[in-house]
């Protein structure tokens, strides 16, 4: 039986994207659905390309009822991915989903990690802070923003002359090469 991936997105949906053209032909695995907080995300534009179906919910369904669970549930999904979703997760979903929610963040963490640290934010941080070296960090999820067990590390060199767009390109970079290969190390060691 195919393992069952489900991808929450808030934005662009870059990162869904690469997951999707890793899992489109394997035998293995699929993306059963891609889930959204926001009716423009393009996310929902890259899983119709890919004939994926999508889900819309608002802040009330997804925090204070279980239709999602459900919903996921039903689907039979072995992970939860999250690629660029803002929300924290509540407490019924990571009850649901033990040890099978992950997440990439666009710094090392725990520096330049919490609520409010996310995109263009993460990257002004890091590059007002003066580092050298900036990365990305994929976790599990937990209760709390960005403080779940580590999963994967990695970094890239920041030089003196790099602006914002530069930084931001450098971890997408990253992001885009390893957060798929870590889905699907992940996805091998999920007894189905």
């Amino acid at each position: 039986m195919k393992k069952r991936i489900a991808i929450f997105a808030s934005g662009s949906g870059s990162n869904a994207q690469k997951i999707m053209e890793l899992f489109k032909n394997n035998p293995d695995a699929e993306i059963a659905i891609v889930l959204t907080n926001n009716p423009d995300a393009y996310v929902l534009q890259r899983a119709d390309n890919f004939e994926i179906p999508t889900h819309i919910f608002d802040k009330r369904e997804f925090r204070e009822t279980n239709t999602i669970v459900d919903l996921l549930q039903n689907l039979d999904i072995d992970l939860i991915v999250l690629a660029g979703f803002l929300w924290l997760i509540p407490k019924q979903l990571i009850a649901a989903y033990p040890g099978r929610i992950i997440n990439i963040h666009p710094a090392l963490l725990p520096k330049f990690g919490g609520k409010g640290m996310y995109g263009d934010h993460v990257h002004k941080a890091v590059m007002d802070a003066g580092e050298s070296e900036g990365g990305i960090t994929i976790h599990y999820v937990d209760e709390n923003y960005d403080e779940g067990e580590f999963i994967y590390q990695a970094k890239y060199k920041i030089d003196k002359n790099d602006n914002l767009e530069m930084i931001k390109f450098k971890g997408q970079q990253l992001e885009h090469q390893h957060y798929p290969r870590i889905v699907e190390s992940i996805l091998k060691k999920i007894n189905k």
